[in-house]
């Protein structure tokens, strides 16, 4: 870890720029505080700051210039200078951001209608890996690539259930769930977090021993946001072969792409474990330069080639899989694959920069019955419309080890009778969004007597606003929470409120989607 330094003459010039700004009172504040405070703290005068901010934030639509600032932006070194940070925001009344990768679909960990501080965990990106215990340390702001990348740097034999974007940070990812290319193997990234370490809100820092069963569980898919400030987290790693096998086929609606994806919805959630297929549909040209939805089918297969040709062949001939399509690789190639970079380069792994950063929105649902055929044929024609060039269509199968997993064994409950998960994603490139969001919500509008109700589940990680908010100000109802709460976690939302009520019953950490106390003290 860093220990950081700082000289007089450093707080002199911070200050000094900041006179006649409503955050001098928390800067004054952390000057008492601390006497080590260098290469940290940016406001906006500071020369960095704007890309300080902007830099990690992946989804476009909060990048404008009406886009509300925080006052201050911290980067933490070590996770003994954050306790101060709370005291001094709790002091002047100031709300915090805590932000690790910037994936934020709703920007929550870097906007706020209200005055707001960022802490950054840019800095706080070590991930220490212990082999013979099959565990991992990991603090918050490192990436998922990275973290990748110092596992397959001590074991060819070790992995972690997680996300394919490299990009994306470990804070947020896991204290949301998390899923990707293992999910159906080994569960969700949270359902293998062993032990953690947070910063309350009386600036403790707990770990999994001190904070307690009920704090740990909520952390683990409630969203870290709504108690404390995550630092770091424990990982258990799973077992990986030392070759696993990949395969990305293409399929048109010309090539019976609907009868496929129908198909799919009987067989991928009861295929053997150590496959997770996945489905991304975008729209393309075709070789008759037409438009036509071209859909990805994609796994990575624990085990060699030969074996899954004969799980291919026995749960699922008509995707009509080849040998020539698959490729025997390590599992850290695997994740450089489906990043889209070359196999050969696991450094690749370690940038945090975002090439693929766009203007979007999401929505998500969960399927508990397969679709019938004309249903899918519908969903399909609406991306052939104009606003729909640049949208995404993806499902991913459960069973397998999620609906092993109790619903209520961490706050994110769709396990056991889930089929699958889609979500639409909707890309523009110009800043008049509207006619591409109401494509968007035509779409989702469409899907609605098809996938689960009462209440209709979507996913804490891809956030969506327009399923509800708390007040920007003043005390939120846990009856007006429940509105978006119980759609993204169902029954576990009521204990979520009690964990909230119990370690911060004054709802200091807050957001538009954050949990409520029961009441305010």
């Amino acid at each position: 870890m860093k220990t950081p330094i700082i000289s007089a003459l450093t707080l002199f010039i911070i200050f000094s720029c900041s006179l006649a700004h409503p955050h001098d009172d928390f800067l004054e504040c952390l000057s008492e505080k601390f006497h080590n405070y260098s290469n940290i703290v940016y406001t906006p005068s500071n020369s960095v700051y704007s890309s300080l901010l902007l830099f990690p934030i992946w989804n476009l639509r909060f990048t404008s210039h009406s886009t509300p600032k925080p006052q201050v932006i911290i980067t933490p070194e070590h996770e003994s200078q954050i306790p101060p940070i709370i005291h001094c925001a709790k002091q002047n009344d100031i709300e915090i951001r805590t932000r690790s990768g910037g994936h934020d679909f709703e920007a929550l960990s870097s906007v706020s209608k209200v005055s707001f501080v960022i802490i950054d965990l840019i800095k706080l990106s070590e991930t220490r890996v212990d082999v013979e215990a099959k565990s991992a340390w990991v603090e918050a702001g490192a990436t998922l690539g990275s973290v990748y990348y110092r596992i397959a740097e001590k074991s060819p034999t070790l992995g972690f259930p997680a996300g394919m974007c490299a990009t994306v940070g470990v804070g947020g990812h896991i204290s949301g769930g998390g899923y990707g290319t293992l999910l159906r193997k080994y569960g969700m990234a949270a359902d293998n977090v062993v032990d953690a370490r947070i910063v309350d809100v009386n600036g403790r820092i707990l770990d999994r021993k001190s904070m307690g069963e009920d704090l740990f569980w909520a952390i683990r898919g409630g969203g870290g946001a709504s108690f404390g400030v995550i630092v770091a987290w424990k990982l258990r790693l799973v077992d990986v072969p030392e070759r696993v096998t990949v395969f990305s086929v293409q399929r048109t609606v010309e090539q019976n792409l609907t009868r496929l994806i129908h198909r799919w919805q009987y067989v991928a959630p009861r295929m053997d474990k150590d496959i997770t297929l996945l489905i991304n549909a975008v729209v393309t040209n075709s070789s008759h330069h037409k438009i036509t939805l071209n859909a990805t089918f994609f796994a990575v297969f624990l085990g060699g080639v030969d074996r899954l040709l004969t799980t291919m062949t026995r749960s699922f001939p008509e995707l009509g899989l080849l040998r020539e399509d698959c490729i025997e690789m390590s599992w850290i190639q695997s994740a450089l694959f489906f990043d889209n970079h070359p196999i050969e380069t696991p450094e690749a792994l370690l940038s945090r920069t975002q090439p693929d950063k766009s203007y979007m929105k999401r929505k998500t649902d969960y399927v508990v019955r397969p679709i019938p055929a004309r249903v899918l044929q519908g969903l399909t024609r609406l991306y052939y419309e104009p606003e729909a060039r640049l949208c995404t269509l993806s499902f991913v199968p459960y069973g397998g080890r999620m609906a092993e997993i109790s619903e209520s064994a961490i706050p994110y409950p769709n396990r056991a009778g889930n089929l699958y998960h889609v979500f639409y994603t909707v890309y523009w490139q110009a800043r008049n969004s509207d006619r591409y969001i109401n494509w968007l919500d035509r779409a989702y509008s469409y899907m609605t007597p098809h996938v689960t109700n009462n209440p209709r589940v979507a996913y804490m990680n891809y956030r969506d606003l327009d399923i509800g908010v708390n007040n920007d100000e003043g005390e939120t109802s846990v009856a007006q929470a429940s509105i978006w709460g119980v759609r993204y976690f169902k029954s576990n939302f009521d204990r979520l409120v009690w964990v909230k009520t119990k370690v911060d019953p004054r709802n200091f950490f807050r957001n538009q989607q954050s949990i409520p106390p029961l009441h305010k003290y």
